[in-house]
């Protein structure tokens, strides 16, 4: 048992910097999906808000046609 201990204190650092790696990993693509969701919803906003006033600004329908 004595030989056990060894051979995972070689492994201990290399375990701890992939876990690391897999955090920085995650958080990085969990921030991007993000990043893209809140660049979406400010898009959508954008397109909405330039419709309505689009839709403020021109004259009825009536007086378009005539």
């Amino acid at each position: 048992m004595n030989a056990f201990w060894p051979y995972v204190a070689a492994l201990i650092p290399s375990a701890g910097v992939g876990f690391l790696f897999w955090l920085v990993i995650k958080n990085l693509v969990e921030g991007d999906r993000k990043e893209r969701l809140a660049h979406s919803q400010w898009e959508a906003s954008q397109d909405r808000l330039h419709r309505e006033e689009r839709n403020s600004t021109s004259p009825p329908e009536s007086e378009q046609k005539g």
